[in-house]
C-alpha cells in the first residue's frame, strides 16, 4: 500500500477547474492529489525576433514555485535575480510539448504565454503543470476563434503528462513526493491521446533499469495518459 493509500497502478485525485483567473484569456487551477498549479494562458499581439515575417505564431512558457508551495519556504528566483536550471529546464519542457499538438501558422502574429505558478507542491508540479496548461490553452485557442482572431481551433491532438517509477523493486505510477525521493526510478512521459511521445525524462537514482523495465513503465503511463486525457475533455465538455 502506497503512502497515500493507492494501488500501483493509480493516478492520484484530479481536479481541474477552468477560468480561474477572470483576466487571463485560459486559465485552470489543476489538483494532483495534494499538487496544485495554476495555470494560465495569455494572448499577445507579436512574436519573438527570430519569428519576424515569418507568417507563425508561437507558444511558450514560464514556470514558477511560490515560496511556501513546499515545506521549507524556497526564496524567490525574482529576488536573486536569475532563473535556476531546473526552472529553466520545466518551463521549456512545458513550452516544448504544447507547441507539438499546434498548428503555429494559424496563431499569425500571435504569442500565446502560458504561466504555470506552483501554490502547493506534493511531487510531479512539472507534469501538472502541462496537463493543466493544455486545458488553459485549448480557452485560449476558444477565445481567439470566438473573437475571429482564428478560423479554428489549431490544436491536433491532446496531451497529457504523468510520473511513473520504480519503488521497492515495484512500478509506480503517478508519484507523489515522498515517493519521488525515494525512488529507484522516476520518469516523467508526455504523451499525445494517439499514443505518440512527445518526452521521456527518466533516471536512475542507485541501480541502472532493464528494457524490460522500461516498457512496463511506458505501458504504465499510457494508461495514467489516458485517464488524465479523458478528465480534460471532460472539463472542456469534449
Amino acid at each position: 500500500m502506497r503512502p497515500d493509500g493507492r494501488k500501483p497502478k493509480q493516478i492520484r485525485k484530479v481536479k481541474i477547474t477552468r477560468n480561474y483567473v477572470n483576466q487571463a484569456e485560459g486559465s485552470v487551477l489543476i489538483e494532483v492529489g495534494d499538487t496544485r498549479v495554476i495555470c494560465t494562458a495569455s494572448v499577445e499581439d507579436k512574436v519573438p525576433g527570430f519569428l519576424k515575417d515569418s507568417k507563425q505564431g508561437w507558444v511558450t512558457a514560464e514556470y514558477s514555485m511560490l515560496p511556501r508551495s513546499t515545506n521549507v519556504r524556497t526564496g524567490r528566483e525574482s529576488s536573486r535575480g536569475k532563473v535556476g536550471g531546473r526552472t529553466h529546464e520545466i518551463q521549456r519542457l512545458i513550452g516544448r510539448a504544447l507547441r507539438s499538438v499546434v498548428d503555429l501558422t494559424a496563431l499569425n502574429g500571435m504569442t500565446i504565454w502560458i504561466d504555470c505558478d506552483v501554490i502547493q507542491a506534493d511531487g510531479g508540479t512539472r507534469t501538472a503543470s502541462i496537463t493543466g496548461s493544455f486545458v488553459a490553452l485549448y480557452d485560449a485557442m476558444n477565445f481567439l476563434k470566438a473573437h475571429s482572431k482564428i478560423e479554428k481551433i489549431p490544436i491536433n491532438n491532446f496531451l497529457a503528462a504523468v510520473s511513473v517509477g520504480v519503488l521497492e523493486n515495484e512500478v509506480i505510477l503517478d508519484l507523489n513526493y515522498e515517493e519521488d525521493f525515494k525512488a529507484e526510478v522516476d520518469m516523467n512521459i508526455v504523451m499525445t491521446a494517439d499514443e505518440k511521445f512527445v518526452e521521456i525524462q527518466g533516471t536512475a537514482e542507485e541501480n541502472p533499469f532493464t528494457r524490460t523495465e522500461l516498457e512496463v513503465m511506458l505501458k504504465l503511463a499510457k494508461k495514467g495518459i489516458k485517464e488524465l486525457i479523458t478528465k480534460q475533455k471532460k472539463c472542456l465538455d469534449i
